[in-house]
């Protein structure tokens, strides 16, 4: 066995493992929205869609519609559930997202028209700790396929790879500019896409004490301009999910993630929203030291998204920051963010980790507390387990995502990597060009006292709902 690999004996690491006859990597939301509406199109039996949040104004394919139906997505869902009677189509956010909806005028006018006559179901899941996200991202048509990542179906997530500045395409439904956004997902049929819709199933179930009953889906669908990365190939599926009520904790993807820092022994590539969580950063900290260890590039954005976030998760990433670079004693440590073609920076949102060519992990968890066992989260993994043509989709993702960033072509990065060649070496590179895409060193600094107070605070990223209780009984007895 390849000792990169996951012992496969042990199970405590991933909830299910099942069969994807056709898996693919799918990056930024513009080939997301228009291969989710082709999937969709294809739907004989139901849409179950699970997400953080959900806004119906945006729209599927901005830059010109060239899929059947209305574009955005409520009025889509709702042409397509009149146009097709039959269709069971439902969707789930987390409860705290309608709060956002109470500006967006059209959004909760579309769900009320739901409530009231259909054709979709649409409920808040307010069923988990306090303080507590259903932060999962799951699209599961007819049991057929699935889409598991980090991409919901709302405002500010649509961008291509260009990522280009100024793109009239990326606007808010009120027409807004928006910055420039990075993300990924996953989209899989066979039994890996019957697996995820159980979790689908079971969240809904959870979430308005519903069981649902499974939902036929014997043929195959597949969106039309998505090419598929891997074929007949075991997909793990894991889980975050909070103790609560009946339900025990589950951490598989904190295991699966410290697993796969673990076994990396060349490179580990890391793109995440947060740099946060206290285990993740020692993990680093353990393979930094080794004198023969792997090199690590953790790709976030400069700053986390909006005033608060940024108060307390920028202070955290200081602070891991710290961690790492105190045991990265042979320089083999970078923490970078990516900018555009006129260097304004790219929101990164993707939730990925590639260990070697061997292990590839994307979904819905960041490297933060609240992801590894706090959030409700799903991420699957594939692992190549030596098998040659796995090993080569696994290092192409991973070298057309470096290619994306650094402003190069996949063959440029593919060949600076050979015989043993250094990801830092090209990040580095990158970071001294004066224009174009590169990647840019975030600055490490001193904390203030109350950025201090903030860096591992249980109130802002707790770990899990028993540490979230203490730290309020601590501070208010």
């Amino acid at each position: 066995m390849n000792p990169l690999v996951i012992d496969r004996q042990t199970d405590d690491w991933f909830w299910r493992r099942e069969r994807a006859d056709r898996m693919a990597v799918i990056i930024d939301a513009a080939d997301f929205f228009k291969a989710a509406k082709d999937a969709m199109l294809q739907a004989r039996h139901s849409i179950l869609l699970i997400g953080w949040d959900f806004d119906a104004r945006i729209e599927l394919e901005p830059k010109g519609k060239t899929l059947a139906g209305p574009n955005a997505v409520g009025p889509f869902l709702t042409w397509l559930g009149k146009r097709r009677p039959a269709l069971d189509i439902r969707i789930l956010k987390w409860d705290a997202g309608a709060v956002y909806s109470i500006g967006r005028g059209e959004t909760p006018l579309t769900m009320l028209r739901w409530k009231l006559s259909g054709p979709v179901e649409m409920r808040l899941d307010g069923v988990h700790p306090p303080l507590s996200t259903h932060h999962m991202k799951l699209l599961v048509i007819d049991e057929a396929i699935a889409f598991c990542g980090g991409i919901d179906m709302t405002t500010g997530r649509w961008d291509t790879r260009e990522h280009a500045e100024n793109d009239p395409a990326r606007v808010s439904p009120r027409k807004t500019p928006l910055g420039p956004w990075h993300d990924a997902t996953t989209c899989m049929t066979g039994p890996a896409a019957k697996a995820l819709s159980d979790l689908a199933r079971s969240r809904w179930a959870h979430a308005t004490g519903e069981m649902l009953g499974p939902f036929a889906g014997d043929f195959d669908i597949w969106p039309s301009d998505v090419t598929a990365d891997f074929e007949t190939i075991d997909v793990s599926i894991c889980r975050t999910l909070p103790e609560h009520l009946e339900r025990p904790q589950a951490n598989e993807i904190e295991r699966a993630t410290l697993a796969m820092i673990a076994k990396a022994r060349r490179r580990l590539y890391i793109e995440s929203q947060y740099f946060a969580s206290r285990r993740i950063a020692d993990a680093i900290a353990e393979r930094l030291a080794e004198p023969d260890g792997p090199e690590i590039v953790v790709i976030n954005p400069d700053t986390a998204d909006g005033w608060l976030e940024a108060q307390f998760m920028d202070s955290s990433r200081i602070r891991m920051m710290g961690v790492a670079r105190e045991a990265d004693h042979n320089d083999r440590f970078r923490l970078v963010y990516p900018v555009n073609e006129a260097g304004t920076p790219i929101y990164v949102h993707a939730k990925i980790m590639i260990a070697d060519e061997q292990l590839l992990k994307i979904g819905s968890a960041n490297l933060n507390n609240r992801s590894m066992g706090f959030d409700s989260e799903c991420d699957v993994v594939v692992d190549a387990d030596g098998d040659p043509q796995a090993e080569a989709r696994i290092a192409h993702i991973r070298d057309d995502l470096l290619a994306e960033h650094l402003g190069l072509s996949e063959d440029e990065v593919r060949d600076a990597l050979a015989d043993g060649g250094s990801m830092i070496a090209l990040v580095d590179a990158s970071a001294q060009k004066q224009y174009g895409r590169r990647l840019l060193p975030l600055p490490m600094r001193e904390l203030t006292p109350d950025e201090e107070m903030m860096a591992e605070s249980d109130l802002a990223d707790p770990l899990r709902p028993r540490k979230l209780a203490r730290a309020f009984h601590k501070l208010f007895g």
